[in-house]
C-alpha cells in the first residue's frame, strides 16, 4: 500500500513537470510506463474504496478524488504521447525521403557514383519505425570515467554551472543548470544537474522550485548514483513545506530503495525531526 501511495504521490508532484519528459526514453517506453501506472492507480482505488475504517468514507472520497484527477491526467498524457509519436514518425519519414533524394542528386553529380548501388536510405535517426530512436553518436567521455559518453561541450557547460554554484552565484547557477538539463536531456550528468539546481534554488529560499528540481533529479534516473540524495532532498524539502505525510513516505523510500546509501542515515534523521511514525 505504501509503495502505491508513493507512486501516486510522485505522479501528482510531477504534473507541473510533464512537459519536460525525458528524451532518453522512447515514446513507446513512456506509453508502457503510463499503462503500468494506470494499473497501479486502479489497484489503489480498489483499496481505498473497500476501506471500512471509521471515517473512511470521507477520507476515502477525498483520496479517490485525487486519484481520479491523476487518472484523468494520465489519460491526457497518454493521448498526447500518441499524438507526438505520430507527428515524430511523420517527420522521420519525410526527413528520410528528403535525405534519399539528396543522396540521389549528389550521386548524379559525381562521375564515379553508381546510382544502382545506392540502396535504401537509412531511416532518419538510425532505426526503423516505430522503434526507439538511436542513441547519440559517441562523444568525449567525462574525465576519469569509463561510463556513458558525453556530448561535445557537455562537461564544460556542467563545470561552468558548478563553478557558479561554488562561487555562491545561486541564481546564475540555477539558470545554467536548467539550461544544461534542456540542452542535454537524458545525458549521464542530467540527474546531477537537476540536483545541483535544487541546491541553488534552496539557497535562495525557493523551496517549492527546489523540491521540483529534486523530483526531476530522482525521476530522470531512479537507479543512478544521485537518486538516493535526490530522494532524500525531496523528502526533506517536502517536510519544510509542511507536506508532512508526503515527506515521511518519501524519506522512508530512501532506505527501502537504497539500503546501502549514505543518504539513508540523513533520511532517518530527517524523519525524526519531522516526527514521522
Amino acid at each position: 500500500m505504501r509503495k502505491l501511495v508513493f507512486a501516486g504521490m510522485l505522479a501528482v508532484m510531477a504534473w507541473p513537470l510533464a512537459g519536460h519528459a525525458q528524451q532518453a526514453e522512447t515514446l513507446a517506453d513512456i506509453r508502457q510506463e503510463m499503462t503500468v501506472l494506470y494499473v497501479e492507480i486502479q489497484k489503489l482505488k480498489r483499496e481505498l474504496s473497500t476501506s471500512g475504517a471509521p471515517g473512511g468514507v470521507a477520507q476515502g472520497g477525498s483520496s479517490l478524488e485525487r486519484i481520479d484527477a491523476i487518472e484523468a491526467e494520465l489519460q491526457r498524457l497518454t493521448s498526447k504521447t500518441e499524438e507526438l509519436e505520430f507527428r515524430i514518425n511523420q517527420v522521420v519519414t519525410d526527413g528520410t525521403n528528403r535525405i534519399g533524394d539528396l543522396e540521389f542528386r549528389l550521386c548524379e553529380l559525381e562521375s564515379d557514383c553508381d546510382i544502382g548501388k545506392l540502396g535504401d536510405t537509412p531511416t532518419l535517426g538510425g532505426v526503423e519505425l516505430p522503434s526507439a530512436p538511436a542513441a547519440p553518436a559517441p562523444g568525449p567521455q567525462a574525465p576519469g570515467s569509463e561510463g556513458p559518453q558525453l556530448a561535445v561541450g557537455e562537461q564544460a557547460d556542467f563545470d561552468a554551472a558548478r563553478a557558479a554554484l561554488d562561487a555562491g552565484e545561486y541564481q546564475n547557477a540555477a539558470d545554467l543548470f536548467a539550461r544544461f538539463a534542456e540542452t542535454y536531456p537524458g545525458g549521464p550528468m542530467t540527474a546531477e544537474a537537476h540536483l545541483r539546481r535544487g541546491e541553488a534554488l534552496a539557497r535562495m529560499g525557493e523551496d517549492t522550485q527546489a523540491a521540483r528540481a529534486y523530483l526531476e533529479a530522482f525521476s530522470s534516473d531512479q537507479d543512478g548514483a544521485f537518486a538516493p540524495q535526490a530522494l532524500y532532498s525531496l523528502g526533506e524539502k517536502l517536510g519544510e513545506l509542511g507536506q508532512t505525510q508526503e515527506a515521511c513516505v518519501t524519506l522512508a523510500e530512501v532506505g527501502v530503495r537504497f539500503p546501502q546509501a549514505e543518504a539513508v542515515q540523513q533520511a532517518e534523521q530527517a524523519r525524526a525531526r519531522i516526527g514521522c511514525q
